[in-house]
């Protein structure tokens, strides 16, 4: 399953890519994040892995980050590894006329079991609704200041 997600965060680039390049931040606007964890590399460059766990109630979920490309301020791509499925994401920035930044973010899943591509076959919109509800929380966070934390 791919889709594409796109949002403008009404701040800089500079400023946005601050934010995103930041693990601290991630509690910030990823709900659910009760920890990372950095296993390997040089922490956000190129081949970087870092251990996410979330909790979400009823459900915890471990992912594996593996940074596949950081040129950072216009491009952050990385695969998330978890049990049945591969996400494979692409992050691009650019700065809009009015000085404001338009996230683009291409996704793409690939199950690893049965169980996963029934889900993705069943329930896209589930997946699609998340990356949405993270990007939102990410533009409230740069924007106002808001933390899913708080919430």
């Amino acid at each position: 399953m791919k889709y594409t997600t796109e949002i403008i965060i009404k701040k800089g680039l500079e400023e946005v890519i601050k934010k995103m390049d930041s693990t601290d931040n991630m509690k910030h606007w990823q709900e659910g994040l009760v920890s990372a964890e950095h296993i390997s590399g040089t922490p956000g460059k190129f081949g970087a892995q870092m251990k996410l766990n979330y909790d979400f109630g009823k459900h915890q979920m471990e992912l594996i980050e593996t940074i596949t490309k950081q040129k950072f301020p216009h491009e952050f791509h990385a695969t998330y590894n978890t049990k049945g499925v591969r996400n494979i994401q692409q992050n691009y920035f650019e700065l809009t006329p009015q000085g404001h930044t338009k996230w683009i973010c291409e996704n793409k899943f690939e199950p690893t079991n049965f169980a996963m591509n029934a889900m993705l076959f069943l329930m896209p919109r589930a997946f699609k609704k998340q990356t949405k509800s993270y990007m939102r929380n990410f533009k409230n966070f740069v924007e106002k200041g808001i933390s899913v934390n708080n919430a």
